[in-house]
């Protein structure tokens, strides 16, 4: 049986303020509505993807998936003045007799795959199937502004989407509703008309909907700080041609990342200051990637691994340590970006940074490779808002604690048990490369 997302993103967004609707405010270098179409795109549950747009914004929209290279969108059909309305539309254009529907609003671009995939399979067994969380703030009722109950909180949850179905059920349920004007959401209809019974999903805190303008500024945060697991975001690819440039690919990561590839039919050049190129010198990198493209006339992936790691309280370190532990792990890193970008978008190439998972607080004693590492992700962001037009992708790797030699330099001796295979991660490493990410963090976990 096949899944279908159905992506309601036919709202004119009146809470929200704007001359566009929410959906098309950008968030970490794309619209909300284009982070919601990648997870569903991305998704291995969802076959086919219907998009209800607002007719007002249909070229906003079909630019916005022509660009994005989604193949699994089936329809793009225009919704109706009212939610309900919308649903039905896309409900409606599926002409299969039965089907999975996953029905998401467009401005929840937090959707994990782990949830995509609870509701696929629950559908197995149920027949309608809704996404909550437990409420965690006392509610009451109120009638002419007194309250006249407090009902206990643990009888209640908040309802999300996707909320998901048998399509022969939600069509019945709409049919029935047609002249039905008192709608809640589609479970609700199912309810109401005593259809079935409602199966419950437990969703996510940060699943958020994006509602109110304030609500931008937190789900900045969210983008900052929210990573992804590749497994999310593999698509098949074909790596023999291309050509990769691993700064720091000696040694360590970088080294078996550049193994990795070459197995792949990539031509690789690993590049470090042991063969002739110091990252710092923003000349010496510029005039050897240049060299590479001539050789080649492509560049398709740019990695840098490279970075350092000191110790040390700010009062007690040395001023050169510091500006050179700057330059290693920031500045060296805009130096490789800012040289390949021009070649990369011949490409529509990809570039992959590597983060700490102290960049999302300051660690006492390596303030300055703690500081470096959040700027790389301030930057990556920054630069696949830049970019994404012309197709090249930049996402930055945020591995736990590896078992590297620079570890073992810093901090001595450590249970090995603790500490990331630096093989998963040159292997995850490899697999962002496959994907259509930019602007994420992909986490690593042990």
């Amino acid at each position: 049986m096949k899944n279908y997302g159905i992506i309601l993103a036919s709202g004119v967004g009146k809470r929200f303020g704007s001359e566009l609707p929410k959906q098309l405010a950008k968030i970490s270098g794309k619209t909300i509505f284009e982070h919601t179409l990648q997870i569903f795109e991305n998704s291995n549950y969802i076959d086919y993807i219907i998009v209800v747009v607002n007719p007002l914004y249909r070229n906003f929209f079909e630019k916005i998936i022509i660009n994005s290279k989604a193949s699994k969108v089936l329809k793009i059909v225009n919704g109706g003045d009212t939610r309900k309305e919308s649903s039905a539309i896309g409900i409606n254009c599926i002409e299969e007799q039965e089907a999975n529907i996953i029905i998401h609003d467009s401005v929840r671009p937090f959707l994990s795959e782990d949830i995509i995939e609870k509701c696929v399979k629950a559908l197995e067994v149920h027949n309608a199937i809704d996404v909550a969380i437990p409420a965690t703030d006392t509610l009451i009722r109120v009638e002419n502004d007194y309250i006249v109950e407090i009902p206990k909180r643990e009888n209640y949850m908040q309802g999300q989407t996707p909320q998901c179905f048998k399509l022969s059920l939600i069509k019945k349920a709409h049919n029935l509703s047609k002249n039905d004007n008192d709608f809640t959401d589609d479970c609700g209809l199912i309810l109401k008309y005593n259809l079935d019974k409602v199966y419950v999903i437990k969703g996510s805190n940060t699943n958020i909907k994006i509602t109110h303008k304030e609500d931008i500024f937190l789900a900045d945060k969210l983008f900052q700080i929210n990573s992804k697991n590749i497994h999310e975001c593999k698509n098949v690819f074909d790596f023999s041609g291309k050509i990769a440039i691993i700064f720091g690919g000696n040694t360590g990561i970088g080294k078996i990342i550049t193994e990795g590839l070459s197995s792949f039919g990539v031509k690789t050049y690993p590049l470090s200051r042991n063969n002739g190129c110091d990252i710092n010198d923003y000349i010496m990198v510029d005039k050897k990637i240049q060299e590479i493209y001539q050789k080649n006339n492509r560049i398709d992936f740019v990695i840098s691994s490279a970075g350092i790691l000191n110790m040390g309280s700010i009062e007690s370190r040395n001023f050169n340590d510091i500006i050179n532990e700057i330059s290693v792990n920031y500045i060296a890193q805009i130096n490789l970006v800012k040289s390949s970008l021009k070649y990369l978008k011949e490409t529509k190439g990809h570039v992959l940074l590597f983060t700490s998972s102290s960049y999302t607080r300051g660690r006492a004693l390596y303030s300055i490779y703690s500081s470096s590492k959040a700027a790389i992700v301030n930057f990556t962001q920054a630069i696949a808002e830049e970019y994404s037009d012309f197709g090249v992708k930049i996402n930055v790797i945020n591995p736990q604690r590896t078992a590297t030699a620079m570890r073992f330099k810093a901090f001595g001796k450590e249970d090995p048990e603790t500490l990331l295979d630096p093989e998963v991660v040159a292997k995850v490493a490899i697999d962002t490369l496959k994907s259509n990410l930019t602007g994420q963090v992909i986490d690593i976990r042990k």
